[in-house]
C-alpha cells in the first residue's frame, strides 16, 4: 500500500510543479541559487537540495532523556505558472540514524497542487497531494511529533484529482467537475489511552467521489437576473466498519442584482443524504474483534446499518459583494441536513503584498473528503512551510492566495464519520525580502454513528478543535538567511476518559552562504504536549547544525 501511495504522490508533483522561493523559507540567502527558467509565457522555478546535519533531543518533562542523530535529507521545491499551467511541490525525503537508545527513522513528506489546460479556457484537470508524518494521541488528536517518542508516529498520505469544465452555450454558462481521492493513514506501533477508555478507532483509508454539473445565465444578459439550475453528488467509502457516506442533490438558484458591488444570492432544491455502517465482528463473548493492525474488524456478513439519513427540501438565501477587484465577500443562511447551516468566505487583499481569507463551512463528511477538500482549496503558488529540525510539514504554506492551512482537517483522526461546522482564517504579507503569515481556526465535529454497532456510544459526541500556526522568514544581508515558525493546537474530546490535548512549540533557523550553493545552517526549537491521557507533560528541546547543497 505504501509503494502504491508513494507511486501516486511522484504523479502529482509531476503535473503540480511546485513553489517559489525560500522553499520551507529555512534557507532565505539560497533563493538566490535557484534556477529561473523563462519559456514564452511560463515561468519555471526548481530548487533541488541534499543537507546533512547533527540532531539532538532532550527530553525536559517527565524525563530528562537526550537522543542525538545523524540527519540526511534530499528533497526540490518548485513552481511553474504560465497561461495554461500552475502549480506548486514541495517534496522531502528524510533518514535520521539514530545513536544509543535513539530509533532510526525514515520519511517523506511534502504537499503539491497544481493544474492544467487541455482545452485553455475550456478543460483544466487539477491535482493535489499530501504526505505528513504526526504524532497520534489517545484521545485521537493529530500534532507534531518532536522525535522523542517515535512509538506515536502516524504517517497520513493523500491524494486527489480531476476534471473542471466551464464554457458557454449561447447566453448560458455550462459547467461541471468530477474529483476522486484517496487518503491513507499509518496507525502508529503504539497508541496510549486512558485506563478504562475503549480504543481509539484510527482512520484507514477512504475514496471519495464527486462530481458536480450547472447551467445557468449572468445577470444583465437574456434576464435581467441571473438565473441557474445544478446537481450534485458524492460519496466517500471508509474502510473502517464500511462506513459510508452518500449525498444526492438538485438545486436551482438566483442571482439579483442590487447595486455595481452587491447582489442577494438564493437558491432552493432537493438533496438526499445517508450514512451507513456494518458493525465489528464479535468473539465468542460478545466483543469486538481488534486486527493485528489495531482496527476493528469489520463484519461484512451483516446488512449495512443506517446511521443517518435525511432527504427533503434545502434552500438558503445571502449576499454576494465585490466592491472592487480585490474584495469579495459571500455569506448565506439557509437549511440542510435537516437543520438550519451558515457558510460564506471572505477574500481581501489591500495590496499586492498582502491578503486576508475566511472560509466558514458546513458538511456532513469523513477524515479522507475533509482532507481532500482542503488540499484543493489550497492555493496553486505557494511556499511549503516546514519545522526547521524535523523537515515536517507545519500545517500551512505560505502564499498571497487562498485559504493556505490543512491544520483544521487533521485535528482528529478518528475513523467516524461526522458533521463538520468551522471556520478557518489567514493572513499572509511580503516585505520585500520577508514574508510572513498566520492561520488560525475553528472546527467542530459531531460525530455520525448506527445503533447496534460497537460505533453506536460515539453517535452524537463532539470533537471542538482550535489551532493557530504562524511563520517568519526572510534574508539577513547578502548571505544570510532566517525562518521561524509557531505552532498552537487544542482538542477538546467529548469522548469519554479521552480528555483534552494542547499541543504548542516552534522553531527558528539561521543560515549563511559558504560558498556558491553551499550554506551552513543551525536551528532550534521547542516542543510541548499536554495529554490529559499522558501521566505527565512532554517538554522537548531541540538543536541542529549542518550543511545544505542547493543545486
Amino acid at each position: 500500500m505504501k509503494r502504491i501511495v508513494f507511486a501516486s504522490f511522484g504523479a502529482i508533483a509531476a503535473l503540480a510543479v511546485s513553489a517559489p522561493a525560500m522553499a520551507q523559507s529555512r534557507d532565505g540567502a539560497e533563493s538566490a541559487e535557484r534556477s529561473d527558467r523563462q519559456s514564452g509565457s511560463r515561468n519555471v522555478r526548481v530548487s533541488p537540495y541534499i543537507e546533512a546535519s547533527q540532531l539532538v533531543v532532550a527530553e525536559l518533562s517527565p524525563g530528562d532523556d537526550v537522543v542525538t542523530f545523524t540527519q540526511l535529507a534530499a528533497g526540490v521545491d518548485a513552481s511553474v505558472t504560465g497561461r495554461n499551467t500552475g502549480g506548486s511541490v514541495s517534496i522531502r525525503y528524510e533518514y535520521n540514524v539514530g545513536y544509543g537508545d535513539a530509533v532510526d527513522s525514515n520519511t517523506v513528506s511534502g504537499v503539491a497542487r497544481g493544474y492544467a489546460s487541455v482545452v485553455p479556457q475550456v478543460l483544466t484537470v487539477e491535482a493535489g497531494a499530501l504526505a505528513a508524518r504526526t504524532r497520534v494521541d489517545g484521545s485521537g488528536a493529530v500534532t507534531p511529533n518532536p522525535l522523542i517518542d517515535q512509538g506515536s508516529d502516524s504517517r497520513v498520505y493523500s491524494v486527489y484529482a480531476g476534471p473542471n469544465l466551464a464554457t458557454r452555450a449561447g447566453d448560458v454558462d455550462v459547467s461541471a467537475n468530477y474529483r476522486v481521492g484517496y487518503t491513507k493513514v499509518e496507525s502508529p506501533d503504539a497508541l496510549v489511552t486512558a485506563p478504562g477508555a475503549e480504543p481509539v478507532d484510527v482512520f484507514d483509508d477512504s475514496l471519495v467521489q464527486s462530481a458536480a454539473v450547472r447551467l445557468g445565465t449572468r445577470p444583465g444578459e437574456s434576464l435581467p437576473i441571473g438565473v441557474g439550475i445544478g446537481a450534485g453528488w458524492l460519496q466517500e467509502d471508509v474502510s473502517n466498519l464500511d462506513q459510508r457516506v452518500r449525498d444526492l442533490n438538485v438545486r436551482a438558484d438566483v442571482t439579483v442584482p442590487v447595486s455595481q458591488s452587491l447582489a442577494v444570492i438564493g437558491g432552493v432544491g432537493y438533496e438526499d443524504v445517508q450514512v451507513s455502517a456494518r458493525d465489528a465482528v464479535r468473539d465468542a463473548n460478545g466483543l469486538p474483534v481488534v486486527g493485528p493492525d489495531g482496527r476493528l474488524v469489520t463484519d461484512t456478513s451483516q446488512p449495512r446499518r443506517i446511521a443517518y439519513e435525511t432527504d427533503g427540501l434545502i434552500w438558503d438565501v445571502g449576499v454576494m459583494w465585490r466592491p472592487s477587484s480585490r474584495t469579495t465577500l459571500q455569506a448565506a443562511v439557509g437549511r440542510r441536513y435537516d437543520s438550519t447551516t451558515y457558510y460564506g468566505s471572505l477574500s481581501y487583499a489591500p495590496n499586492a503584498r498582502s491578503s486576508f481569507n475566511v472560509n466558514v463551512y458546513d458538511a456532513i463528511s469523513g477524515f479522507g473528503n475533509q482532507l481532500t477538500n482542503a488540499l484543493a482549496n489550497l492555493p496553486t503558488e505557494f511556499t511549503a512551510t516546514r519545522n526547521a529540525l524535523t523537515g515536517d510539514l507545519s500545517g500551512c504554506v505560505a502564499s498571497l492566495e487562498g485559504n493556505n492551512c490543512l491544520t483544521g482537517a487533521l485535528g482528529s483522526i478518528r475513523s467516524g464519520v461526522f458533521r463538520s461546522r468551522g471556520v478557518a482564517a489567514s493572513y499572509a504579507m511580503q516585505l520585500g525580502r520577508m514574508s510572513a503569515g498566520i492561520g488560525a481556526g475553528y472546527d467542530r465535529r459531531r460525530f455520525i454513528a448506527a445503533p447496534g454497532t460497537i460505533l453506536a456510544a460515539a453517535n452524537g459526541v463532539t470533537d471542538e478543535s482550535y489551532y493557530l500556526a504562524a511563520y517568519l522568514s526572510g534574508e539577513l544581508g547578502r548571505s544570510g538567511g532566517f525562518s521561524a515558525n509557531a505552532y498552537a493546537n487544542w482538542l477538546e474530546s467529548g469522548f469519554a476518559n479521552a480528555g483534552d490535548v494542547f499541543a504548542t512549540g516552534g522553531s527558528a533557523s539561521y543560515s549563511r552562504r559558504i560558498v556558491s550553493g553551499l550554506s551552513a545552517r543551525a536551528a532550534v526549537a521547542l516542543d510541548h504536549l499536554d495529554s490529559d491521557i499522558a501521566d505527565q507533560d512532554l517538554t522537548a528541546a531541540s538543536a541542529l547544525l549542518g550543511l545544505r547543497y542547493d543545486f
